[in-house]
């Protein structure tokens, strides 16, 4: 993987280096390039309108096996500052900056905050055939030779993703020292807009009798678990690769779902939730997504353009931070609802019967008139019911 990076960027230098597919900043604008959707918002955040940020990965693509194009290491090159995660997630990046020694400032999200090292919790699979590339300089050892793994996902913890927030104002500032305070400013609003979620956040798990979790998935959430003092269990660590757990991961998950009296387990964006659904099944459980916002995928940026000219706004930051702040998400699982659709089914079979004979007999029975009266009577019965439940959400 090494040697075809440094291959590929000497083929992009040779070539000329393809001056239509690199982003050429406007009216002296700073170009930021960021490689993951936090780097990429919190970036936007702090520049507002003063820089040109661009997202490297295209939605929905997985850092930790992404192949950067010719273009993608040009722009890493040329742009005045290049915003990527750090750890083990984006290997391929180290690669890049070694053998492209970009122009601009670099800055890694796991340097902007305190790190924690990747946990191995109860019941979760142990890993196998732990992978290293040519050398294991990336990783630390202790003295009994026990490879231990940042966990690089940061910006889980609101604490750390205003941090970061704030971080970004002060380097932005310190490029373009003419709009220092307009930087810093930006980075603050929004900053502040976060702590407000984050006392959100410890109110409402303040106020839970427990606090325990379980994945059916990786665990790409130690610094959110951390921060708001959560007792999880989860199939894989966040950074493994791995997808089938063993029958023992998933026996100890299902008991440990039972025992506790969950009702959900979890599972990550991106993933086939197979291995959730499982030991829901298994536990009388429900699943729901917990979205780590790593990335998002090609439907949820359509969805959020759509989302956004509903309300009459071009700009994303702003529409994204009104909804984690405001926004609610209600998931519905009504058994009345399923039973109001079967038996709309069964009323138009019935109608559609009824309506054959009178064609063909001319006749309509008092009995066929009370059949649909009852029926109808049913559904307005099954209409009231829905709507009371949807009336006592909040």
């Amino acid at each position: 993987m090494k040697k075809l990076l440094i291959c590929m960027l000497a083929l992009a230098l040779l070539a000329g280096c393809a001056p239509a597919s690199v982003q050429e900043p406007e009216d002296g604008k700073l170009h930021i390039v960021a490689t993951v959707f936090p780097a990429y918002d919190f970036a936007r955040a702090a520049a507002g309108d003063l820089a040109d940020v661009e997202l490297l990965l295209p939605p929905g693509t997985e850092s930790h096996s992404y192949e950067p194009t010719p273009a993608d290491i040009l722009k890493v090159q040329s742009c005045d500052l290049f915003l990527y995660l750090g750890g083990d997630s984006d290997q391929w990046v180290e690669t890049i900056l070694e053998a492209a020694e970009p122009t601009g400032r670099t800055l890694a999200l796991i340097d902007c905050v305190e790190t924690l090292e990747e946990e191995h919790v109860e019941g979760m699979q142990e890993e196998v055939g732990h992978h290293h590339d040519e050398d294991e300089d990336d990783h630390d050892h202790d003295h009994l030779g026990t490879v231990t793994e940042i966990d690089e996902h940061v910006w889980t913890a609101p604490a750390n993703a205003a941090a970061i927030t704030r971080r970004f104002g002060e380097v932005l500032a310190e490029l373009d020292s003419a709009n220092g305070e307009r930087y810093r400013a930006n980075a603050e609003k929004y900053a502040e807009e976060i702590d407000t979620l984050d006392g959100e956040f410890h109110a409402f798990f303040d106020s839970l009798p427990d606090r325990t979790i379980v994945f059916g998935d990786r665990f790409p959430l130690r610094y959110f678990a951390e921060e708001f003092d959560l007792r999880y269990y989860a199939a894989f660590p966040g950074c493994s690769t791995q997808t089938e757990p063993s029958a023992a991961t998933i026996a100890f998950l299902t008991d440990k779902v039972r025992e506790e009296g969950i009702s959900t387990v979890w599972y990550i964006e991106f993933s086939n939730h197979l291995v959730a659904d499982a030991i829901a099944e298994a536990a009388g459980a429900g699943t729901a997504m917990f979205h780590s916002c790593h990335n998002v995928s090609p439907e949820e940026l359509a969805l959020i353009e759509q989302k956004m000219s509903q309300i009459g706004t071009r700009n994303r930051e702003a529409y994204l931070r009104k909804m984690a702040l405001d926004g609610y998400v209600v998931q519905l699982d009504l058994p009345e609802l399923k039973e109001l659709v079967s038996l709309l089914r069964r009323s138009s079979n019935n109608l559609n019967q009824l309506t054959r004979r009178v064609h063909e007999t001319g006749r309509v029975y008092d009995a066929d008139l009370e059949d649909i009266a009852q029926r109808q009577e049913q559904l307005w019965e099954g209409v009231r019911e829905i709507l009371t439940q949807l009336s006592n959400l909040s």
